[in-house]
């Protein structure tokens, strides 16, 4: 009968030792007494990891101090004698704090409160820290699902893109630089495209003056410019004569050549060999000579007793330069940019052909309706020029369409922005 088991609940397990007087009532302070020897005892421990792993950050209890007797039996095996005792100071301390735990049964009194404790608060928390690691578990791959998804998703636009603007996608900046700067067969073929637009437009002349009395007005003029000499220099659009010479200076030029020499430099800035610099013996100035010229410089003295400075300049030092009023022939800066890639003749060209397709498409509906009886009586007595069919007009509006498709496509527009940009 000794052997059976008690079912003991273990909340009332601690109540059940004292009521049973297994262990005394006031086992805490005993307890104290014993954490006061543990504290002593592991000041001067043996090297090993399995007893630096018990010591780190552990509540030390009597099962603790069982396995560290056991680690000192190896540790601790040349300190003992022919009677079977340790002489060594560590194996003694921990097998007093084994003796001060088996006085009264301390060792199952905390052995109980241990155990209602890891019952009721630490079994709890654990669950808690399990379902919330289980949860965030779930939440990353999820997530991780979600972004792989993303990812292929933006890996097939960015495939896309690339080949949308012809490109590769390996040096993007330096490819993208390539083909904005290759935009002069794009604008050519636009200028191009637009001699067919000569019969819209004269129709559109003809009937402006038609309406203002045979007042002639000028009606879209970079448009028939365009359409008369092609894709030419903003500086022979402005002067109607074709320059000299262009220097180049936007700042694409600039970014286009600093992408350039960055590649180079990435090559070749291991190869160079600086060496030695040779300034010369005689760089040709004599440090106590200056040299100012023909003008007069008088030094007078003032009734103060202060040198007053006076400098008589020659006529020609006083003269001024406007680099600005001098027409040398030459197109620099915006000006040495066709009409089609400089943005201020751009978005002419773009409104005058907007202008044309509007007109076009309001004559279209006026003799769809006939409803401008006015207008009517004008173009039945007008020339045959402007008395075209329904149909003329339909062709004439498809080819400016045609036109400011072209001129206007996304791939363009973001090719000349970053033509355009300072970056």
């Amino acid at each position: 009968m000794e052997d059976m088991p008690i079912d003991i609940h273990y909340n009332k397990l601690s109540d059940w030792l004292v009521k049973r007087r297994h262990c005394k009532a006031n086992w805490q302070e005993s307890a104290i007494k014993i954490r006061e020897k543990i504290n002593t005892a592991i000041q001067d421990m043996p090297a090993h990891d399995e007893i630096t792993s018990l010591l780190t950050g552990t509540y030390i209890n009597y099962f603790h101090c069982l396995r560290i007797i056991e680690i000192l039996k190896t540790t601790e095996a040349n300190s003992k004698n022919i009677f079977g005792s340790y002489s060594s100071q560590r194996m003694k301390d921990w097998q007093e704090v084994v003796q001060l735990y088996k006085v009264d049964c301390v060792y199952l009194a905390e052995a109980a409160q241990m155990l209602s404790r890891n019952v009721n608060y630490e079994l709890p928390a654990l669950k808690r820290q399990v379902a919330k690691c289980v949860k965030s578990q779930q939440d990353s791959l999820r997530k991780e699902a979600e972004y792989s998804s993303l990812s292929a998703d933006f890996r097939g636009k960015y495939a896309d893109m690339c080949q949308q603007y012809g490109i590769e996608g390996r040096n993007v900046k330096r490819e993208l630089l390539l083909l904005a700067a290759d935009l002069s067969n794009t604008y050519n073929d636009i200028a191009n495209a637009a001699k067919s637009l000569l019969p819209s437009l004269n129709y559109y002349t003809e009937f402006i003056n038609l309406i203002n009395s045979g007042h002639k007005t000028v009606i879209c003029p970079l448009l028939r410019t365009v359409i008369q000499k092609g894709n030419i220099t903003t500086y022979e659009w402005r002067n109607n004569r074709p320059p000299t010479s262009s220097i180049d200076s936007t700042c694409f030029s600039q970014s286009l050549l600093s992408s350039e020499k960055s590649t180079e430099e990435e090559q070749l800035d291991s190869e160079i060999d600086w060496g030695a610099i040779d300034f010369g013996e005689d760089v040709g100035v004599e440090q106590d000579q200056i040299d100012f010229g023909d003008n007069e410089v008088d030094i007078e003295l003032n009734e103060q007793g202060n040198a007053e400075l006076t400098i008589q300049w020659d006529e020609a030092d006083t003269t001024e330069v406007c680099d600005d009023a001098i027409d040398d022939g030459v197109a620099r800066g915006k000006d040495a940019l066709t009409v089609l890639d400089n943005p201020a003749t751009r978005f002419q060209f773009m409104d005058e052909l907007i202008e044309l397709e509007l007109f076009l498409s309001q004559r279209l509906e006026d003799m769809t309706e006939g409803t401008d009886v006015i207008v009517l009586s004008l173009i039945q007595s007008a020339p045959l020029s402007l008395q075209i069919s329904h149909s003329d007009l339909r062709s004439m509006m498809s080819k400016v369409r045609e036109v400011n498709l072209k001129a206007s496509s996304p791939k363009l527009q973001q090719l000349m922005s970053i033509r355009n940009s300072p970056r």
